[in-house]
């Protein structure tokens, strides 16, 4: 292979994000705390360039590398949506650093190296490049999830995120060994051509399969290899909590997507049913566990487990259509994750700025009264629940609206009902908090009474958040257009 200038040029954005993160690392030392906000504005204008390049290269598909990182409308659809995803992290960060003392640059730098990770993992079109794009994600999350040293919940977070995810790496890895043992190559392409026509009745093929699915699962969430979401999330600064829960979900489900769409589709109809039975796993102990929940942030860890089922749905619908016809599924999955990007990180967002006598107001109680303290946080929060529910007019009931219908186009219209009923479940406990806000009686005023910090950064997040969940609920013809591009370029 090679190194010629337009391989260099086709991962300019990724070098550009790697080049501001060791910029950042390097200034961190000598940037005075007063002077630490500089840092997060170099990250946002690296954003800026970033999804300028992506944006012009969307339509003009090219390889690099040999073959071994691939820039098409796919990788271009979750790229553009990790840059969004990463501005709203860093200027939810501004104030929320600020009211938890945590002056440290080198979180921008970790935020920055943490999306080269994924951007490596949505491009990569060779396993072993996934896979490293999965570990620079994974390790960076690992020490970002600890950042709250003198919190001893994020120090557990940390420890066990990185236990959790190093074992689950290690199986990853194990199933690529065992996959390039069975199809003599780690290249996607080849991968494909290699099985075309066999079946899991190899057994070599069945098992490298079966752990590699393992291995993203405990990426995406998937029962049973969820245990580390909740204490995690709980345990994490709110918006590394954010960052998690939406970027690295949307890099793994794009990595996953093109894994097995691309690499396995010729075995499409034997892992469909694997995924089947994770999807309802997923949609029963998410939505139910969800129930008795009295942290919110332990709450929206079990709803990102359910709606990582709900998104599951598309990919087993994708299992069982033609490779013509899998197009559409797939790109219910990419609107699916979109969407959900949205009215979470708005969620966390609430919840960030939501202080009590200093610390975090994450417990579903620190919201009573919230209407009467904070009558425009208290809607905002309302708005995202609902759309969280799958509620209209809200982008919520968009997404599970077309992950429902390629499950029905698929022949399983039994397993769009079964969602729907666990959608009608979820609704108890998003509209639990709602009525606390609403219905309850605001704590009297003391030291430790719940107060909402605002900020103009945090209302550019809050604005771009509320945004997208009321226009894509009423006019998603754009953002389903752009899936439905991305999707063709998978086979």
């Amino acid at each position: 292979m090679m190194l010629s200038a337009q391989d260099l040029f086709a991962i300019l954005p990724e070098l550009l994000v790697v080049f501001a993160a060791c910029a950042i690392l390097v200034l961190d030392p000598i940037t005075p705390p007063s002077k630490k906000d500089s840092l997060a504005w170099l990250s946002l204008g690296t954003m800026a360039v970033c999804m300028g390049l992506t944006a012009a290269s969307f339509g003009s598909p090219t390889t690099a590398f040999g073959g071994l990182v691939v820039i098409d409308n796919y990788s271009c659809f979750w790229k553009l949506l990790l840059y969004f995803v990463t501005g709203l992290t860093i200027l939810l960060s501004f104030p929320y650093l600020k009211e938890e003392r945590i002056y440290l640059g080198e979180y921008y730098g970790f935020i920055l190296l943490t999306l080269a990770g994924m951007m490596v993992m949505v491009s990569g079109a060779d396993l072993l490049t996934i896979y490293l794009g999965t570990e620079l994600m994974s390790l960076s999350l690992y020490v970002m999830a600890g950042l709250k040293r003198a919190d001893a919940k994020s120090l557990e977070a940390s420890a066990k995120y990185f236990v959790l995810g190093a074992f689950s790496s290690g199986i990853l890895l194990y199933g690529i060994s065992l996959l390039y043992g069975s199809a003599g190559s780690t290249q996607l392409s080849a991968i494909a051509a290699a099985i075309a026509g066999r079946s899991l009745d190899d057994p070599l093929l069945l098992f490298a399969t079966i752990l590699i699915a393992v291995g993203f699962s405990f990426k995406l969430a998937v029962v049973p290899f969820h245990m580390w979401t909740p204490d995690v999330y709980q345990g994490a600064p709110t918006s590394v909590t954010a960052f998690m829960a939406v970027a690295s979900k949307a890099a793994s489900f794009g990595a996953f997507m093109r894994v097995f769409v691309e690499g396995l589709g010729g075995v499409r109809a034997n892992w469909s049913l694997m995924f089947l039975l994770l999807c309802i796993g997923t949609l029963i102990l998410g939505n139910i566990v969800a129930l008795v929940q009295t942290n919110v942030k332990r709450m929206l860890a079990y709803s990102s487990i359910a709606h990582a089922g709900y998104a599951l749905i598309g990919i087993v619908a994708a299992g069982r259509l033609a490779p013509a016809e899998a197009s559409s599924a797939i790109s219910s999955v990419m609107l699916y994750i979109a969407l959900y990007a949205f009215m979470t990180f708005g969620a966390f967002a609430i919840i960030a700025m939501l202080r009590k006598g200093g610390l975090e107001g994450d417990e579903i109680e620190d919201f009573s009264g919230l209407a009467k303290r904070h009558p425009f946080a208290a809607l905002l929060m309302m708005v995202f629940m609902v759309s969280l529910a799958g509620i209209p007019p809200t982008a919520g009931f968009i997404g599970k609206f077309y992950v429902f219908m390629s499950a029905v186009h698929a022949g399983l219209a039994w397993l769009a009902v079964l969602a729907l009923v666990f959608a009608a479940i979820s609704a108890y406990f998003y509209l639990r908090l709602v009525m606390v806000m609403y219905m309850r009686e605001p704590e009297a005023v003391t030291a430790l009474s719940p107060r909402f910090v605002s900020s103009p950064a945090l209302s550019i997040v809050l604005a771009c958040a509320i945004a997208g969940v009321m226009f894509f609920g009423l006019y998603p013809d754009p953002i389903v257009n752009l899936a439905t591009q991305a999707a063709l370029t998978l086979k």
